[in-house]
């Protein structure tokens, strides 16, 4: 069996005829909470039951999970509902106590994604077995660390993997919890197209009235499916309580989610879809025409800025800039979020190129 058959078995295996759902509380509270969305979670597409026991919090003080308190509880939602069954781990002790209380599935979180040390402990403690790993991206956006972690864990010989989306942390404010930058995404795709990728909205967007939006981009992506928070009680919930749904709006998520088809063999659409993608790709090789005229001109300010011995970084001038391109970027149907990155992304390299002739 090749490598790439390897990776996506357990997820073929299940013959689910859909994308994967993975569902369930941010935190197992208490054994009557988990049943209890267990139980309705058995009404929607949901194949595996998630719950976090060891709740890796960013500061001290808050809930940090009832621990291998939750593993039979766990255990007996699997008993009385037949989903599937997944937890986070962060520590070898935490495999260990999962091998022993028989959880289907193990997912390594985002905090625990940026250490390789930590990776490398964890897959060592599964070596030998053959248990079906997810990893979540890193926090940071970081494709190679998310990459490293994959490959530390095919290197004891784990080979049943997929990769969780969680979006990534940025300084900067916007709508989302974490910001998605769907690009590591799907260069992780192109790189690896042998390992299932699943969106977790909740974490992304971290409020439930983006989880629908996000994933259904996330299909529109062809991920291979959705990790979702779900809760009897969101709004009372002991962590994470803003991106949890109830069950039963969760089924409502479900089912209004389209599938994309991924090809269509119509000659008609092809040739529609053709000249359409030809014209993409004359705009595209006019803006790297235009993006290498206006750094020239970049180039002609440096060294005029040289010569008079002015600063590079004008503030007011470039705070301008951006304000007037995010008013006309709206007009054009242009997000605030997707201008700000683009012209922050000029800005940049226009600064490197005045450098480049103080340098000289």
């Amino acid at each position: 069996m090749t490598q790439s058959n390897q990776a996506r078995e357990w997820l073929r295996a299940m013959n689910l005829g859909h994308p994967i759902v993975i569902a369930g509380p941010c935190s197992a509270e208490t054994q009557d909470q988990l049943l209890e969305t267990a139980r309705g979670l058995t009404k929607t597409k949901t194949s595996v039951l998630r719950a976090g026991l060891w709740k890796p919090r960013t500061r001290p003080g808050n809930f940090e999970g009832v621990g291998a308190l939750g593993l039979p509880w766990l255990k007996r939602a699997k008993q009385e509902t037949g989903l599937l069954t997944t937890t986070e781990v962060a520590h070898p002790h935490h495999v260990e106590l999962a091998l022993e209380h028989d959880v289907d599935l193990l997912w390594i979180g985002a905090r625990t994604t940026v250490s390789p040390f930590i990776i490398q402990d964890i897959a060592d403690a599964l070596r030998g077995t053959n248990k079906i790993v997810l990893i979540k991206n890193p926090v940071n956006p970081d494709l190679s660390l998310w990459m490293g972690a994959l490959e530390r864990f095919e290197k004891v010989g784990i080979t049943q993997l997929g990769a969780i989306h969680r979006g990534f942390s940025t300084y900067e404010k916007t709508k989302y919890r974490n910001i998605p930058e769907w690009q590591i995404a799907i260069d992780f795709q192109s790189r690896r197209p042998d390992v299932p990728l699943i969106l977790d909205p909740s974490h992304m967007g971290g409020r439930r009235d983006l989880i629908f939006e996000l994933s259904q981009t996330g299909l529109d992506l062809n991920y291979d499916g959705l990790m979702i928070e779900s809760h009897i009680d969101p709004d009372n919930a002991w962590s994470d309580a803003a991106q949890q749904v109830t069950p039963e709006q969760l089924g409502e998520i479900i089912t209004a989610l389209k599938m994309r088809e991924t090809d269509v063999s119509t000659k008609e659409f092809h040739n529609n879809l053709d000249a359409l993608r030809a014209k993409i790709d004359v705009i595209d090789a006019q803006l790297i025409e235009t993006l290498g005229r206006r750094m020239g001109i970049a180039v002609q300010i440096g060294q005029l800025k040289h010569n008079n011995n002015v600063a590079i970084l004008q503030s007011d001038r470039w705070t301008s800039i951006l304000e007037r391109m995010v008013t006309a970027g709206l007009k054009e149907g242009l997000s605030e979020e997707f201008t700000q990155k683009l012209f922050k992304a000029i800005h940049q390299e226009s600064i490197n190129q005045q450098k480049s002739v103080k340098d000289t």
